[in-house]
């Protein structure tokens, strides 16, 4: 199932990532193939890019269940079906609303597992994307998920690999030079560039490679050939009202 975006005469689109410094930012005019990176510090920067992108794919989580439920949102368990073994272990579940405003490991735990009867914990792994959560939780809204769309880079992957997951894992120098011939594939030819450009201790290796792999979701969003995940409808709203979904 398709979209079409409100902004889709703008020429730019983009794919962001989580780093140490900030985010990572990949874009692409679509008519003429040219990318740009760069890093951004603030979660708010990307709503203020000079480009002013049609659509951002963001590898972060958009919409918060207001209880816990085993297997996370729908999104996350279509995400995890699509994928299969090993790769749907990178789809996380999100917090539930409640777990958010907790400042601990142990509290948001806490309010997690009192969301709902399941008693659904909650990994490290969620709760160090907190802060990022948050900010973009800030100052996303429904209007503008359709240009802010949640991205799952292994789930960008699948697509590019003719949808197929890929079988080796980022973390591993095949799984990585297999994503970068991918990503090259797609047009992309300025991954091995971009990947020597920053400092470890700034943007990782993956970080930049999924952060191409959402704009390459992103593009397909521009050009109205994008799917969600799940593909059912309607699609499930958070208690905010924003969507719960993952483009692919």
């Amino acid at each position: 199932m398709a979209t079409q975006l409100p902004y889709a005469s703008r020429p730019w689109v983009a794919g962001a990532d989580a780093c140490p410094a900030g985010w990572i930012v990949v874009l692409e005019h679509t008519g003429t193939g040219a990318h740009r990176h760069r890093i951004v510090e603030h979660t708010a920067d990307l709503l203020h890019l000079p480009e002013q992108p049609a659509c951002i794919g963001i590898d972060m989580i958009i919409g918060l269940p207001a209880k816990a439920r085993s297997g996370g949102r729908a999104c996350d368990r279509a995400a995890r079906t699509l994928l299969g073994w090993p790769r749907s272990s990178s789809i996380f579940s999100p917090p539930c609303r409640a777990a958010l405003e907790a400042d601990s490991y142990e509290a948001a735990t806490a309010a997690n597992r009192a969301s709902h009867p399941d008693r659904v914990g909650l990994t490290k792994q969620a709760f160090h994307l907190f802060s990022k959560i948050r900010a973009l939780d800030t100052l996303i809204t429904p209007a503008r998920q359709h240009r802010i769309c949640e991205v799952h880079p292994e789930c960008s992957f699948y697509v590019l690999n003719g949808n197929a997951p890929v079988d080796a894992s980022k973390h591993t120098d095949h799984g990585i030079q297999h994503r970068i011939h991918l990503l090259q594939d797609a047009g992309f030819d300025g991954v091995p560039d971009a990947c020597s450009a920053y400092p470890r201790r700034q943007v990782k290796r993956d970080d930049i490679l999924d952060a191409h792999a959402a704009c390459s979701t992103a593009r397909r969003m521009h050009q109205g050939t994008a799917a969600r995940l799940p593909q059912t409808e309607p699609v499930p709203v958070d208690p905010t009202g924003l969507r719960m979904e993952i483009w692919r």
